[in-house]
């Protein structure tokens, strides 16, 4: 299961739309391994620069399943590109970047996720990741 959802919340989908504020709260507390690298990739981003990122593989396996659900999700990635005012990349299981929305059509951006970014990352520790 990708994330916990209280009752109450799944009461209120149940209902209708979900606000994003509410969903962003259960993606913060089901997947902390994940939110804790996206809120830092986001706040060094804030920081200064169009690009940051996050190369460091995942402690354990249940931190780099995280990080696979909330990237892999189209709502959990889009909730959480609004919340922060990102865009993410993502490449290896583990390397997490975070864009500014302006720097989407900058060439940093395009090389990281292009075929050749995704290659040059590649090394034989990562293949079975």
């Amino acid at each position: 299961m990708s994330l916990h959802v209280p009752a109450d919340l799944l009461e209120r989908a149940e209902r209708g739309p979900v606000d994003d504020a509410a969903f962003v709260a259960c993606v913060r507390e089901s997947l902390p391994y994940a939110w804790e690298v996206i809120s830092g990739v986001a706040a060094e981003l804030e920081a200064g620069g169009d690009f940051a990122d996050h190369e460091i593989p995942p402690p354990t396996e249940t931190d780099r399943g995280q990080l696979l659900r909330a990237l892999a999700s189209d709502a959990i990635r889009g909730g959480l590109e609004r919340h922060f005012g990102v865009k993410l990349a993502f490449q290896n299981c583990h390397r997490v970047a975070a864009f500014r929305p302006s720097a989407v059509d900058g060439e940093r951006y395009r090389a990281f996720v292009s075929p050749r970014g995704q290659l040059l990352n590649q090394s034989p520790e990562l293949r079975n990741c």
